[in-house]
């Protein structure tokens, strides 16, 4: 295969799956680690896709949302093993907010039934939530984002302002250590902002490839974020990196 067709199929790869790691496209294209690294570089570059830590991440129509379903498939083992943990982090009679990424739904599912008070801004969540008698749903309200099945916009942002909660759990599209969170949609990166606001703590879900990637639009700096679950293809560098800001991370086995 010439260079010039594996880079054209590398970037139908990733806007296919949105997100991929070095080590698939190695073992799809029949070449090194090294020389898809390179590629990679190239291809960012030319602003075809954008390189994140072990991977690479599609930037097609990045300033609008991904459907659900899409997003729903994508790194779906990873996003059920880290909301898992997420779980654990949960207290009965805790006040908490969900927003309407993916892995929040993840979380909705394997949250078990206790007396918990939980605000969010997505449709998925609160039907999930709406399943277990002891849990108290609150929704945003707001503007619907039809691919996203979420709330977003002033009446959301208001409606959150009239609370305050033990815990935020959310996601991003990117996390960069420098320039902190980041999501390809502003109505969402504005609403999670506002998230983080009223919460005590904090706690990121976002699987590797969302590291070292910056977004369309900023949702707030690292160290407002106090505790980091990631899947363990991180890069060690950016754990040591989090940490040294005053952030935890939590790892957890993909298998």
């Amino acid at each position: 295969m010439l260079v010039a067709e594996r880079h054209k199929k590398i970037v139908e790869v990733v806007n296919e799956k949105l997100s991929v790691r070095v080590t698939e496209l190695s073992k799809i294209f029949q070449v090194t680690e090294e020389t898809i690294r390179r590629d990679l570089e190239k291809l960012e570059k030319e602003n075809l896709l954008r390189r994140s830590h072990g991977g690479a991440v599609s930037i097609k129509d990045e300033q609008t949302e991904v459907s659900y379903a899409e997003r729903e498939i994508t790194n779906a083992s990873e996003k059920r093993s880290i909301a898992i943990e997420a779980v654990k982090l949960i207290q009965p009679g805790d006040q908490i907010v969900l927003d309407a990424s993916t892995t929040a739904w993840y979380m909705a599912k394997e949250m078990p039934d206790l007396p918990l008070t939980v605000l969010t801004n997505s449709i998925k969540v609160a039907i999930e939530l709406s399943k277990k008698e002891q849990v108290k749903v609150i929704s945003t309200g707001g503007m619907l984002q039809p691919k996203s099945l979420s709330y977003v916009g002033p009446l959301a942002e208001r409606s959150l302002n009239m609370y305050h909660v033990n815990k935020a759990f959310l996601s991003c599209k990117g996390v960069h250590v420098d320039a902190g969170l980041s999501d390809s949609n502003e109505w969402q990166a504005l609403l999670k902002r506002q998230m983080i606001s009223i919460a005590d703590k904090t706690i990121l879900m976002a699987d590797s490839t969302k590291f070292g990637v910056r977004t369309f639009a900023q949702i707030t700096d690292i160290q407002r974020i106090g505790y980091v679950i990631t899947d363990d293809h991180i890069d060690e560098s950016f754990c040591r990196a989090l940490e040294e800001k005053g952030v935890r991370v939590k790892t957890v086995e993909i298998k």
